[in-house]
């Protein structure tokens, strides 16, 4: 009876561990990453060029931000963000939206934007990536 308690012992010391490992890291570790969604998606018209087609797209975004200070000063600028990115989009021509590689060059430029608006406004770009969780044009 006595080796079974110890082997029962044994076997839940290190989980506890584990447990308080991860608790510690919780509470004084590294920042936990957030990806904060821009809800409702961006819809809009695009290559306003003055010809008869309506282009129009639709962009799921999210941004990668560490900490708790960074994901609510995404939220408090979001509308600026939002129009930021509204006119980038807006910007935009048929070939850029075309395929994955301009698609890709458009992600890395509202990446840029969006970093040079928290600058401004918050004195640090504190969004590290830009997702395009779903972009759909037409």
């Amino acid at each position: 009876m006595k080796a079974w308690f110890l082997m029962v012992l044994a076997l839940t010391l290190p989980t506890m561990a584990v447990a308080n490992e991860a608790a510690k890291e919780g509470e004084g570790g590294a920042p936990k990453v957030a990806y904060v969604g821009m809800t409702p998606p961006f819809v809009g018209n695009y290559a306003l060029d003055g010809s008869p087609k309506l282009h129009v797209y639709k962009a799921d975004i999210a941004l990668k931000v560490t900490g708790p200070e960074a994901e609510a000063a995404v939220k408090r600028q979001d509308p600026l963000l939002r129009n930021q990115l509204v006119a980038l989009f807006a910007q935009q021509t048929v070939d850029s939206m075309s395929n994955v590689e301009a698609k890709e060059k458009l992600r890395q430029e509202a990446l840029k934007q969006v970093q040079q608006v928290m600058s401004d406004e918050e004195g640090k770009p504190m969004v590290e990536d830009l997702l395009f969780n779903n972009l759909i044009v037409q």
